[in-house]
């Protein structure tokens, strides 16, 4: 029994550890836009710095996860190298990188349902988890959200 005690302890040490590795942060889109909201106050009350570049950050802030959350994950570590065959020369001779620019655009794809992950960029374990539903959609409530969620944020990331 002591065994199990012991074992416990250090899944515990270990989860506030992985919370506490996580410097950088990207966002995925959600809803309400909620992501933006929540970029402002992550940079602002500095928990985390957020990127705009997925290869850097350490974790991914996400509404959902499932199947189409880990097809998002795999095409942002993996992204696809423009081929020779993409590039074209335009009308006036220069080149024309089309496929460069032809990534759609990743928007949420149904109603957030008042879950919000952090998820390990690598190991794709979810780090933290939370849920607080907003009252609205609305601006002000969009923000008294996001800041709920990084007090709460900082709150799990102090040492306990």
């Amino acid at each position: 029994m002591k065994l199990l005690g012991v074992f416990a302890l250090a899944a515990l040490t270990t989860l506030g550890a992985d919370l506490s590795g996580v410097k950088t942060v990207y966002l995925l889109p959600m809803s309400g836009g909620l992501d933006q909201y929540l970029a402002v106050r992550l940079a602002a009350n500095g928990a985390f710095q957020v990127s705009t570049d997925p290869a850097i950050a350490d974790a991914f802030f996400t509404d959902r996860i499932g199947s189409n959350f880990e097809q998002i994950l795999s095409d942002l570590n993996n992204p696809k190298k423009p081929t020779a065959s993409s590039s074209k020369i335009s009308k006036d001779g220069t080149e024309d990188d089309q496929d460069a620019f032809a990534k759609p655009t990743m928007q949420p794809l149904s109603r957030g349902k008042g879950s919000l992950f952090l998820v390990d960029r690598k190991t794709h374990v979810v780090l933290w988890s939370m849920y607080a539903k907003p009252k609205s959609s609305q601006a002000d409530d969009m923000n008294a959200l996001a800041s709920q969620i990084t007090s709460q944020i900082a709150k799990d990331r102090k040492p306990h």
